[in-house]
């Protein structure tokens, strides 16, 4: 399926977003902002079956961030409020990610710079490729981190290496990526999206309600106390444990063969 500056595919009970503008190295501009929710709609319909999402880039690059290019993109010359323009077009997205009931996988292919380095990160789990890189791009053009990276970097690599990756604005390459802790794990360029897809079709195949649960256990714990989070946790198990996918891990267990799970 095709959207604006979007496309989707979905393979069975996984689907593929591709940020599609690799004129520009996929850039963001609303348009690309509206085709992505159109395609997230898509993924989300329990109609089409998706039970895995991945997301990826066309071309040779992840995401290069803003159109600037574009206005309203968000970092455009002539912005009078690009905050603004942050709550009204890009935090609706990434709100949506954080909220998907599936689990997410982002591929990063090539350069993922300012926001589309956050876009990279919002993955539960971050695969790259070897030619990969990532850069806070912001100060470059005198604007500050958005996307929610001053929320997320700290979190994933201390304050330390987050202050000095958006003070100095320098590429930070997929290996030292890996070695830091803020992806996951390094491909060869050409086997990258085969290697998320063979990733995302097991987690497809997996327990997903219980999937969807521990990634929202993950995302609410970064900010919740102790007892908050072993409340989250009662309240999690508590679903868990009502579902259908429970009770078939539980035979498969004791019958000593795999589980055959189905989502619900």
């Amino acid at each position: 399926m095709e959207f604006d500056r979007a496309k989707l595919d979905i393979q069975g009970s996984v689907a593929i977003v591709t940020l599609n503008h690799p004129e520009v190295m996929n850039a963001v501009s609303p348009e690309m902002l509206g085709g992505l929710m159109k395609a997230f709609d898509e993924v989300e319909n329990p109609k089409n079956g998706v039970r895995c999402l991945v997301m990826t880039g066309e071309g040779r690059g992840f995401c290069a961030g803003a159109n600037l290019q574009r206005p309203n993109s968000g970092e455009s010359s002539g912005s009078t409020d690009a905050g603004g323009i942050l709550e009204t077009l890009y935090h609706p997205f990434l709100r949506r990610i954080r909220n998907l009931p599936l689990p997410f996988v982002t591929a990063v292919n090539g350069a993922a710079a300012g926001v589309g380095m956050s876009f990279a990160l919002m993955g539960d789990l971050v695969l790259c490729a070897r030619s990969a890189y990532f850069l806070q791009a912001f100060r470059r053009i005198g604007l500050v981190p958005d996307g929610g990276s001053t929320w997320i970097l700290p979190r994933l690599i201390g304050k330390v290496r987050a202050m000095e990756l958006s003070l100095l604005g320098e590429k930070l390459p997929a290996e030292t990526a890996l070695q830091w802790g803020l992806i996951n794990r390094v491909y060869d360029d050409a086997e990258l999206i085969n290697k998320a897809k063979e990733l995302a079709t097991d987690l497809a195949n997996g327990p997903t309600k219980a999937l969807s649960l521990i990634r929202r256990l993950y995302w609410e714990s970064l900010d919740n106390s102790y007892e908050e989070q072993l409340n989250l946790e009662r309240q999690s198990q508590r679903i868990a444990g009502g579902s259908d996918d429970f009770r078939e891990g539980v035979r498969a267990f004791l019958e000593k063969r795999p589980a055959r799970f189905k989502g619900d």
